[in-house]
């Protein structure tokens, strides 16, 4: 066990829970619980935002896929990149405007209110669910490589820690634990990259001309080459990671935190700064790794595999730059990535069946705020055991790749919706539904038929269905139903409650 790691892993453990206990003295109502009592200034909400988006999928996910595919891994950078632009311009300074707590209480607004809040409520908890999945692997992974623990035994202990930080802290806990995390990853991120650089004389052009030399690709490992083997895989891709960030639940919740809609699009303005400057170093790093990390017995078994998995690539580098105390550093803040994804990610979770389900569906708007919050804190153990037992089950997957199928489910599902409650208003209750329910279950289908399940988890020989994420069939099936479902209704003369308001 390596001393100086295992000291800063266990130092940011410590931290988040102080935090935790801090957060749990001042969270006295659902207001504070959901929304961390809206007081969190742009900067704050900008580095938690940067802490939501740079997940492990991020740090982990992103080197691995460039070290093993070059450009096309960096390709995944790219396409996260654009996505905070899209929120700023479509929905940022909308959702603060008309919402409180979730995107349900957007779209509730002028179409009917439990239907939509029992989609709303069913759709985000299948885009966390995957999103969680991704998170976990990385973190067992992390975990098992610097511990030597099991694997499910490490996906546990992060679930534990997430579950509590949630249901004690809420948003409060979560966004301050994100905020710390954010810092310490802009910065871990800064000295890997500098220590890349500093191996080639800080000229970035002798970088990759040492990865195209080493790399089984040769000099096609500076090419897009994916684009033009599967074209409509690859523009499905790029849909999916443009706009599936303007349909992720976490990322949406944070626009209830601050004060106003001013706050609200100054927020994304930082936060997409910060994205945009990490990602960008992504490419330092995946880049670097296949220079530094060719041939090293330490980081590349017998076998020619990375141990500990392709996730691990980062931790490697590290350890290789600068030692155990690199390594050490690394490791936290990539734990600390994890740690605060998931909080987010649970809230979220645990939001829509407490304020959406529970509160406005059950109760019918009527609701009891000390009862609210014991079902939130039973739905956050209970969504925190589900993403355990699928983390184990997914072991092995890319986080990168997983969270990219997250984004497909986005998409296809909370996005249209809530844009076209925002900006058409034909949009009916009926069309509303049947697009976003639509889109839900053909990015689902598609996606356990095509090759990231059907053939990676279930073993098959062959997928179904070839297109991998699916989002070129699924997000335009959810937004022509949407319109078409909505036409018809209104041509058949639905009763107002059902047709929208007008």
């Amino acid at each position: 066990m390596n001393t100086i790691a295992t000291s800063c892993f266990l130092a940011i453990v410590v931290l988040s829970l102080a935090i935790t206990w801090w957060a749990a003295r001042n969270t006295k109502g659902t207001n504070d619980f959901y929304a961390a009592g809206g007081n969190v200034t742009s900067l704050q909400n900008g580095l938690a935002l940067a802490g939501d988006a740079l997940s492990a999928g991020a740090f982990l996910g992103l080197t691995g896929l460039i070290f093993t595919s070059g450009f096309d891994g960096y390709i995944y950078a790219i396409g996260y990149s654009t996505g905070m632009p899209i929120v700023v311009f479509l929905l940022a300074e909308r959702l603060r405007q008309l919402g409180k707590f979730t995107f349900s209480d957007v779209v509730s607004l002028r179409l009917e209110e439990t239907p939509m809040r029992i989609f709303g409520a069913l759709a985000s908890l299948v885009v966390i669910g995957f999103y969680l999945i991704a998170q976990l692997v990385g973190a067992g992974a992390l975990i098992e490589l610097l511990f030597g623990i099991n694997f499910k035994a490490a996906v546990a202990i992060v679930g534990t820690l997430m579950i509590c930080y949630v249901m004690f802290g809420g948003m409060m806990a979560t966004t301050w634990v994100q905020i710390v995390k954010a810092c310490l990853m802009l910065a871990g991120g800064a000295v890997i990259a500098v220590l890349v650089l500093a191996r080639f004389g800080f000229d970035l052009s002798a970088l990759l001309r040492g990865a195209a030399a080493v790399h089984a690709k040769g000099q096609g490992v500076l090419a897009p080459a994916a684009a033009a083997r599967s074209p409509f895989s690859s523009l499905s891709l790029a849909l999916a990671l443009m706009f599936g960030t303007a349909g992720l639940p976490h990322i949406l919740m944070r626009f209830f935190t601050v004060p106003d809609a001013r706050a609200a699009r100054n927020s994304v303005v930082w936060g997409t700064g910060l994205i945009s400057t990490f990602y960008a170093a992504t490419a330092i790093f995946g880049f670097g790794a296949i220079v530094i990390l060719s041939g090293d017995a330490s980081a590349i078994g017998a076998d020619g595999k990375v141990i500990g998995g392709v996730n691990m690539v980062a931790i490697h580098l590290a350890r290789l730059l600068g030692g155990d105390v690199m390594l050490g550093l690394v490791s936290a803040v990539a734990f600390a990535t994890i740690l605060a994804v998931v909080a987010g990610l649970t809230l979220a979770g645990a939001s829509a069946v407490s304020h959406d389900l529970y509160a406005r569906v059950v109760l019918k708007g009527r609701p009891d705020e000390a009862r609210e919050l014991k079902i939130s804190r039973i739905a956050t153990v209970v969504l925190g055991l589900v993403a355990i037992a699928l983390g184990v089950a997914f072991q092995g997957q890319n986080v990168a790749y997983m969270i990219s199928l997250a984004f497909a489910i986005a998409c296809s599902s909370t996005f249209p919706v809530l844009v076209l409650s925002i900006y058409w208003r034909g949009l009916t209750t009926r069309g509303a539904i049947a697009g976003g329910s639509i889109g839900l279950v053909a990015a689902l289908g598609l996606t356990v038929l095509g090759p990231s399940m059907w053939v990676k988890v279930f073993g098959f020989a062959a997928p179904v269905v070839s297109l991998d994420p699916p989002t070129l069939i699924s997000m335009p099936l959810a937004f022509f139903t949407c319109w078409l479902v909505s036409r018809a209704g209104r041509r058949a003369g639905a009763p107002h409650h059902l047709a929208g308001a007008a």
